[in-house]
């Protein structure tokens, strides 16, 4: 029996651990913990859905670790977490292509800073990197605009799917007896008698054990249980997705050399066929800001003529922005309190979705040190997720298939080829969605150059029916 709630009271009795935050890295963690099955978890989320926060609007990049912080948690974990979740991906059918990246210098200072960035990797124990001139550049990428006097590629980088990625964590988890309790969000929190006591318009949530993975709202939480050890500030992201016609332009993921602002603004493939421009870096004080702007794009726009002119000629199919909980600190902020009982796993950037499966492990190893007695371990079931990624053959395109269920040959959504056994499996699956927007991140309904004009009225009919 799988607890999935939305409505109604929260049970009484006290969990073993509750884990706080949906995300990529909560539901890793859940999953994690789903290798213990004598212990009783709750995922606890403020939304409707799982992956609704920052975790929706990643750049989608499974990491090698080659530019982090050498010697750092996250330079750690990331290393540790992309073959972890490479492999991962395989078995769960998550879609991965390895693409590689090309950091691209435009100027003498930028070539200059090159081998100093090969250095770094080597430190981070990624040893593939290698410096290009420009002929050889050029011939990997022919659309690229002109002036570019070299690049360091580094043949590790992919594209995933993010949405799929966290979709399978929480499903997994689940499955194997994870009680996960949406539309929840923590008001207060107190500890007291040994016990944590979460205040939510579903009424308390108790637990023996505390994991804080509430990505924007992380420092909140930590300083209602009286901690002050960082503050996140929202940075806006707004990025371009253009259409798949574009895909032909571009073969690598294609980096600006970091500066002491940032790591820039990339142009990258993804894994559904289109082409990101992005993201901005705009720190806010709004954590609920993820409107796009006519200046943030229009900043994109002249960022990306610069790098891949004919791109600014491809139609655009969406845009959208995503909040990154940065916080006053070069590193992850995961830090155990054992006197409380809970683990904090504060200022996961962008990176976090690489590290996951890493943090997973790394928190489950704190709980362990607040005196949780884990118990036995035995490995949930495996998932296959559907794959939604484009090196991979759709259901409709599979004779066998639709041979066995018709309901896989009728299309839906035309643009991105989603048929209605597709829709109906989502509608049907052990987190179902509870909206448009989650059926399309499950299918990509509504996500191909029309944007639902065609099939919108389908789909919501298909999706009211479901749920009475």
């Amino acid at each position: 029996m799988t607890t999935v709630t939305v409505s109604g009271a929260l049970p009484e009795d006290p969990y073993d651990v509750v884990i706080v935050g949906a995300g990529v890295v909560g539901c890793a963690i859940a999953r994690r913990l789903a290798h213990h099955p004598e212990l009783r978890v709750a995922l606890v989320e403020a939304r409707d859905d799982v992956g609704q926060g920052t975790s929706k609007a990643n750049t989608a990049i499974l990491h090698t670790g080659f530019d982090a912080v050498p010697g750092s948690l996250e330079a750690r974990l990331v290393r540790t977490g992309s073959r972890e979740l490479a492999a991962y991906a395989a078995e769960s059918g998550i879609p991965v292509e390895p693409v590689g990246a090309l950091l691209v210098a435009w100027d003498e200072e930028q070539l200059a800073a090159l081998p100093r960035l090969a250095e770094k990797a080597a430190r981070n124990e990624y040893h593939d990197t290698r410096v290009l001139g420009p002929a050889d550049l050029y011939a990997r990428e022919p659309h690229l605009g002109p002036g570019a006097l070299g690049a360091l590629h580094v043949p590790g980088e992919s594209v995933i799917c993010p949405w799929t990625t966290t979709l399978a964590y929480a499903t997994q988890a689940v499955r194997a007896g994870v009680h996960l309790h949406l539309e929840a969000p923590v008001a207060h929190a107190g500890h007291h008698d040994g016990v944590h006591h979460l205040t939510t318009p579903r009424g308390t949530v108790r637990a023996r054990r505390l994991v804080n993975a509430a990505g924007l709202h992380a420092d909140t939480l930590d300083r209602q249980l009286g901690h002050d050890d960082f503050t996140v500030t929202p940075r806006r992201g707004q990025l371009i997705v253009h259409d798949t016609f574009a895909r032909a332009l571009v073969r690598h993921i294609l980096l600006p050399v970091p500066t002491a602002l940032g790591k820039g603004v990339l142009v990258a493939p993804t894994v559904h066929g289109n082409v990101l421009l992005g993201p901005t870096a705009e720190d806010l004080d709004d954590k609920g800001a993820t409107e796009s702007t006519a200046e943030g794009l229009h900043r994109l726009r002249e960022q990306g003529r610069r790098i891949l002119p004919a791109l600014l000629e491809e139609e655009v199919t969406a845009v959208y922005a995503g909040l990154r909980a940065a916080t006053e600190h070069d590193d992850y902020r995961i830090t155990a309190h054992p006197g409380q009982g809970c683990v904090t796993v504060g200022g996961i950037r962008s990176t976090g979705l690489t590290a996951s499966l890493a943090i997973a492990e790394h928190v489950t190893g704190l709980l362990a040190g607040t005196g949780l007695d884990l118990g036995p371990q035995r490995p949930p079931e495996p998932v296959r997720m559907p794959s939604l990624g484009e090196t991979c053959p759709r259901p409709h395109q599979r004779p066998d298939l639709v041979a066995a269920d018709p309901e896989y040959g009728v299309l839906v959504c035309h643009c991105e080829r989603v048929s209605r056994g597709e829709i109906r499996d989502a509608l049907a699956s052990t987190i179902p969605p509870r909206g448009l927007d989650g059926l399309r991140r499950r299918t990509r309904a509504r996500a191909g150059r029309c944007q639902g004009f065609h099939c919108g009225a389908a789909l919501r009919e298909l999706f009211e029916e479901a749920r009475r």
